[in-house]
């Protein structure tokens, strides 16, 4: 499998930074935002491989990610990391086409495993 471009986006800014360098200790390339506003940022510059998405953040929550996306019509594997979310938010992941959502913090072969399997699924 070639090396991917993951895309991390989180406002815990000492979490995601530790989880980007084990994702890259993993052979991923990995770019971060530190919200969902910084996120959008950077899809229109280059999209990745796949979009590891915070559920709850500042400026533009996972959910607003995933309308815009669908708005641009872009289709990217997505899946959510949240520590915490209600079930009305969930649903709307699922309807907007989340791959998975993971709860925080993530084991590290289960979030890797994911995110080959979205990459993967999106190839097909």
């Amino acid at each position: 499998m070639k090396q991917l471009n993951i895309l991390l986006a989180d406002d815990e800014k000492d979490f995601v930074e530790v989880l980007s360098e084990r994702m890259k200790m993993r052979g991923f390339n990995v770019a971060i935002a530190f919200d969902g506003q910084e996120a959008v940022d950077s899809l229109k510059q280059q999209i990745p491989d796949v979009l590891v998405l915070d559920m709850k953040m500042p400026r533009k929550n996972g959910i607003d990610v995933m309308r815009w996306l669908n708005i641009q019509k872009i289709e990217l594997p997505v899946l959510i990391l949240t520590g915490y979310s209600s079930e009305t938010e969930e649903d709307e992941a699922w309807k907007l086409g989340v791959f998975d959502i993971l709860r925080k913090p993530p084991e590290i072969d289960v979030l890797s495993k994911a995110i080959k399997e979205a990459y993967l699924k999106k190839a097909l």
